[in-house]
């Protein structure tokens, strides 16, 4: 992968053009070319998260009530099951009921899609995210 620095046009219709001037301002780029190239690295790097093979990292975000019966024994369970492809875990109260659970993760893209849906799946899960980033090495397709 080289490193130099290509030029290239992009045409887009003045209202999205305008949407990205804001966008870009909000945000605080310096430039449109630093937005989209942080969108095209965005793209890339959930597209390699689609592939079964492919190694990336992430976080699956759980939020449950801790009240719920079994629930904290099932998510120990699953977790030692998936041990290999979790990296840290953090558990942090919410309120008096409900808990979070936030886990790092690295593997296979099957493999960590695999856990996150089993988690998500739990009964007494009120909501689950697996949320797909690199593991440091974008490879352009």
């Amino acid at each position: 992968m080289s490193d130099t620095l290509e030029r290239f046009s992009i045409s887009m219709k003045g209202d999205l053009l305008r949407q990205l001037d804001n966008l870009v301002k909000a945000k605080g780029y310096p430039n449109r070319s630093q937005a989209i190239s942080d969108m095209v690295k965005g793209s890339i790097v959930e597209h390699q998260g689609q592939q079964a093979e492919r190694e990336i990292a992430g976080s699956i975000t759980l939020v449950y009530d801790h009240h719920k019966r079994n629930i904290q024994a099932l998510l120990t369970k699953i977790q030692h099951d998936h041990g290999a492809q979790i990296i840290a875990t953090l558990h942090a109260h919410l309120d008096h009921h409900n808990c979070m659970e936030l886990l790092a993760v690295r593997g296979k893209a099957r493999d960590v899609k695999k856990l996150a849906d089993r988690l998500q799946a739990a009964k007494g899960i009120k909501h689950g995210k697996l949320t797909v980033t690199t593991n440091g090495e974008i490879h352009v397709l």
